[in-house]
C-alpha cells in the first residue's frame, strides 16, 4: 500500500459488522478516507510518520470530533486518555487496529 495515493472508498468496506474481515490495511485507508473528508486534508500530507495533531490541526474541539468519528466508522468507544500517546498516524492506526482486534476478541 502506498500512503497518498487516491482512496476509493466503493472499495472499503462499512459498518462496525464489516470490521471483521478487514486486515489492516483496509483499516488504514478507511482512516485515511475519514480523515481526508472529515479534516480536509490532502490525502498526500497523511503519511505514517506525521504529527496527527499538526497535519490535522486539531484543537480541543477537533479532538471531540475525531473520537465521535472513530466511534462511528469502527463501532467502538474511545477515552480521551487513549490519546495521550498518539502522537503520529501509525500511532492512530496501531491504536485503531489494537481496539478492532480486541473487540474481536470479546
Amino acid at each position: 500500500m502506498v500512503l497518498g495515493e487516491p482512496i476509493h472508498p466503493s472499495s472499503l468496506k462499512s459498518g462496525p459488522d464489516k470490521l471483521l474481515h478487514m486486515n489492516n490495511e483496509d483499516v488504514i485507508l478507511k482512516i485515511n478516507e475519514f480523515l481526508t473528508e472529515e479534516f480536509e486534508v490532502e490525502p498526500g500530507k497523511i503519511t505514517p510518520s506525521a504529527s496527527l495533531k499538526e497535519t490535522l490541526d486539531l484543537d480541543s474541539l477537533d479532538y471531540i470530533d475525531l473520537v465521535v468519528v472513530v466511534e462511528s466508522n469502527f463501532g467502538f468507544k474511545v477515552k480521551p486518555e487513549d490519546f495521550t500517546g498518539i502522537l503520529n498516524f501509525q500511532d492512530f492506526y496501531d491504536y485503531v487496529i489494537r481496539r478492532i482486534n480486541a473487540k474481536e476478541l470479546a
